[in-house]
């Protein structure tokens, strides 16, 4: 009999075959994957149940296949997400429109909020058997002679440590992962540019409800993404360096700025609209690979993968490696994950490091996400035939 979400801290099964840290896209999602293999798996968050996070909410292509393929899509339109059938690339002046691709199950593309893709997920992921505990933290691991994770120490931040033993630990934990700390997992790869952001949400707004906008100008961008609710998340990017100097002082100035250089219309609107929210700022960080795997422990998400999130892939990737994690888990393979991760990855992160450089002009930049574009195609292709391309040169 597994516990539910009621039982104390203290009450806990002593022992999991896996334990997962993070709830949020990526451990709720390898959570549930893991539990309808047949583990017993207990997965733990620092935050609140259903709580926000910083996220542009838009899901690629692979984000909604897999939700679709996991049975989840309908809790995502059921929740109010309006369907996305257009992309609009702002160039300047220059404007490209794309129809999204759509199929019966699949009518386009969506960008639910976090508190409720997330919730739905770990939702899923306690109707497959898995323990959810919020308001969780891990404090420490346990190791064995030989080195290998063995358990944990979790505690419920009102004075309740207890010892959890399992086979598996999994980092799902963000970028700042305690458990990549923890087991000491090198970085094996580090990009060279980053991208800062000012972020808001807001409703009522005169602002395409099927469309995700993307407006780039020099040494600037931004994005309107339609979400559930009523609301849109609209997104200011621009170079550290440029966040640092003016950006990080005052954020709604600057968001303001640069929405009306990208597009005096598209900043009157979001001008004229109700506030959803706090506004949120991101000051970049270059992309990383680290190291995956290791004795009883995995890293999955941004814990393991981070690369600039002006594509807005990250969810996509996180689930795709839920999907091969627990594919390797269940083959017993874990070097085969980080083989696999690491090829479907490279493409895109090349191209994503080259574009949050801002080493471009309005001329060139559309050559750069129709390289996006094929490393994205190209993954879909990969994962549905399991068959991985070699890694292309940089």
């Amino acid at each position: 009999m597994f516990d539910d979400a009621t039982t104390p801290l203290r009450c806990l099964t002593v022992r999991y075959d896996a334990v997962v840290v993070g709830a949020r896209a990526a451990g709720a999602a390898t959570a549930m994957l893991l539990a309808r293999r047949g583990l017993r798996v207990l997965v733990v968050d620092r935050s609140t149940e259903g709580s926000d996070t910083l996220s542009s909410h838009a899901l690629m292509r692979g984000a909604v296949t897999r939700l679709d393929e996991w049975g989840l899509l309908e809790r995502v339109w059921a929740g109010g997400t309006p369907v996305i059938t257009t992309a609009a690339f702002h160039y300047g002046d220059e404007v490209l429109t794309l129809d999204v691709p759509a199929t019966d199950s699949v009518p386009g593309l969506a960008a639910p909020r976090r508190t409720l893709l997330d919730r739905l997920l770990v939702d899923a992921a306690r109707e497959s058997g898995a323990t959810v505990r919020h308001q969780t933290r891990l404090r420490d691991i346990e190791r064995d002679e030989d080195g290998h994770v063995r358990g944990v120490l979790l505690d419920d931040g009102v004075g309740t440590t207890r010892r959890v033993a399992t086979d598996l630990l999994v980092g799902a934990d963000g970028l700042q992962s305690t458990v990549a700390r923890l087991v000491a997992a090198p970085v094996t790869r580090q990009g060279a540019h980053a991208s800062a952001f000012i972020l808001r949400h807001i409703t009522d707004a005169e602002l395409p409800r099927n469309a995700y906008t993307w407006l780039y100008g020099p040494e600037r961008g931004a994005g309107v993404i339609p979400t559930n609710g009523g609301g849109w998340c609209v997104f200011a990017a621009m170079p550290p360096a440029q966040f640092r100097t003016w950006g990080r002082h005052d954020p709604g100035a600057a968001m303001a700025s640069v929405l009306r250089a990208l597009d005096p219309g598209i900043a009157d609107a979001v001008d004229a609209a109700t506030p959803a929210g706090p506004l949120r700022s991101w000051p970049g960080m270059p992309g990383r690979f680290r190291k995956p795997y290791g004795l009883g422990w995995a890293l999955v998400g941004d814990a393991g993968y981070f690369k600039d999130p002006f594509a807005a892939h990250g969810i996509s990737d996180a689930f795709r490696d839920a999907e091969i994690l627990v594919d390797a888990v269940a083959d017993e393979d874990l070097p085969r994950y980080e083989r696999l991760r690491d090829r479907l990855s490279t493409s895109l992160f090349d191209v994503l490091d080259q574009i949050a450089s801002y080493d471009w002009d309005l001329d060139s930049l559309p050559a750069l996400h129709l390289r996006l574009s094929h490393a994205m195609r190209d993954e879909e292709i990969a994962l549905r035939s399991r068959r991985v391309p070699a890694v292309s040169p940089a």
